[in-house]
C-alpha cells in the first residue's frame, strides 16, 4: 500500500507542489489494491477496478503524479511504456507468433508473466493498425490480473476520432473501461511548460548536449527511450532526433538542408503540441535556401501559436544568419524567434490551445 503523503511530500521535493485536483488523483491511486500475482490469481480475487484512466489538459502532471506513485510503491513487478513503445513492442511480437492460435493472447500472457501493474504513457490511438486490437489487449491484460494505468490527453469517448472502423474499436475498448476508473486532472498549473521555461539556455554561450536534452525530454513527457529518428510528413520521410504523439525534436541544420515546404511545416505546427530544435548553426547566403525555410517555418509557426523551445548552441539570434541578400525578411525571423522564447509567448499559447480544444 502506497502513502500518500510520502508521495506528496517527494513532489514537493521536486519543486511540484500538488493542487487539489492532483490530490485527488494520488488518492485514487493509492486505493488501488494491488496484490503480487500467483497463478489463479484472478479466480481467486475480486480487487475492484482493473485500473485507472487518468485524462486532462497537456503539461497537468498526469505522467509526474503517476511516477511519484510507481516510485513510492518501490517495486519489482511494474512494467512501464510510452504508448508508441508497447505497440511497435506488440506489433512485432504477434509478426513473431503470426503462426500460432490467438496470438495476442500468448503475446498478452507474455507480457503481463509476473506483472502486477502496467503504466502506459500518453495513450492516444491514432493509427488503425493499434485501433483493431488495442480493446482486446487491455482486456486480456485485465483478465492476466495485472492492473493497467493510462495517462491521456483525451476523454475516452474522444479517442481515435474520426479513425476507420471506429464503432469496431469503441465496442472493443468500451468493455475494457468498464472495469476501471476514469480519472479528470481538472486544469492548473502548466507544469511541462513551467519546467521548458526554466530549461532555459538562450543566454548561455555553453552547448546543451544532446544527452541532457533527452534526459529533460524523458523526464518531463515520459519517454524512456530514444528510438524514433524518422517522421513521415506529406508521404515523406525526414529525419529528426525525436518523434512522439505530442513532441517532435528535430536539428536545425539536418531539417532545413531537406527540401520542406510550406505545407511541411503546416502539419507539424498542427500535429504537435512542443517542437524542440538543436544544433544551430551560423548561416550565410551560400545557403540562403536552408535559411528561407526555417524563416517560413517561423512565419507559420509563429501565426499558428506553436510552442517550441530552441536551442542555440550559444549563438546570438540575430548572427544565426549572416548573409546579406535576405536582411529584411531575418530582422522579422529574429524579433519572432526571441518573442517565441519568452515566458509570456508561451504561457499564453498554452491558454490558447486549451481554449481551442
Amino acid at each position: 500500500m502506497s502513502n500518500a503523503k510520502n508521495i506528496i511530500d517527494n513532489l514537493k521535493n521536486q519543486g511540484a507542489n500538488p493542487d487539489k485536483s492532483q490530490i485527488n488523483l494520488i488518492n485514487e491511486l493509492c486505493n488501488l489494491n494491488i496484490r503480487r500475482k500467483f497463478p489463479f490469481y484472478k479466480m481467486l480475487f475480486n480487487d475492484g477496478p482493473s485500473g485507472i484512466y487518468i485524462w486532462g489538459d497537456v503539461g497537468r502532471g498526469k505522467t509526474l503524479v503517476t511516477k511519484a506513485y510507481l516510485d513510492e510503491l518501490n517495486r519489482d513487478d511494474i512494467k512501464s511504456f510510452h504508448y508508441i513503445d508497447l505497440m511497435s513492442f506488440i506489433h512485432e511480437e504477434l509478426n513473431i507468433n503470426s503462426g500460432i492460435k490467438n496470438p495476442l493472447l500468448k503475446v498478452s500472457k507474455s507480457l503481463t508473466k509476473n506483472i502486477s501493474i502496467i503504466f502506459i504513457d500518453e495513450f492516444q490511438v491514432e493509427d488503425v493498425a493499434d485501433a483493431m486490437i488495442i480493446g482486446d489487449l487491455l482486456k486480456l491484460i485485465s483478465k492476466q490480473g495485472t492492473k493497467i494505468i493510462l495517462t491521456s490527453n483525451a476523454h475516452p469517448n474522444d479517442l481515435y476520432k474520426d479513425g476507420l472502423q471506429r464503432q469496431k474499436f469503441l465496442a472493443s475498448i468500451q468493455i475494457f473501461l468498464k472495469d476501471i476508473n476514469i480519472q479528470k486532472l481538472e486544469g492548473g498549473v502548466d507544469y511541462r511548460t513551467r519546467n521548458i521555461i526554466k530549461f532555459d539556455n538562450s543566454n548561455s554561450k555553453e552547448t546543451i548536449s544532446n544527452k541532457k536534452i533527452f534526459t529533460f525530454i524523458k523526464d518531463n513527457f515520459g519517454i524512456d527511450q530514444q528510438k524514433s529518428n524518422q517522421i513521415i510528413i506529406n508521404d515523406r520521410k525526414f529525419g529528426c532526433k525525436l518523434i512522439s504523439n505530442n513532441i517532435l525534436w528535430i536539428e536545425f541544420i539536418d531539417f532545413f538542408r531537406e527540401p520542406t515546404a510550406s505545407k511541411d511545416y503546416i502539419y507539424i505546427s498542427e500535429k504537435f503540441d512542443w517542437i524542440f530544435i538543436s544544433n544551430f548553426e551560423e548561416i550565410d547566403d551560400d545557403s540562403i535556401d536552408m535559411i528561407r525555410r526555417f524563416i517560413s517555418f517561423i512565419d507559420i509557426t509563429y501565426r499558428n501559436n506553436s510552442k517550441i523551445k530552441f536551442f542555440f548552441n550559444g549563438i546570438d539570434i540575430e548572427n544565426i544568419y549572416t548573409g546579406s541578400k535576405i536582411d529584411n525578411l531575418w530582422v522579422r525571423c529574429s524579433s519572432r524567434l526571441s518573442e517565441m522564447e519568452t515566458k509570456e509567448y508561451l504561457m499564453n499559447n498554452q491558454l490558447k490551445s486549451k481554449n481551442k480544444n
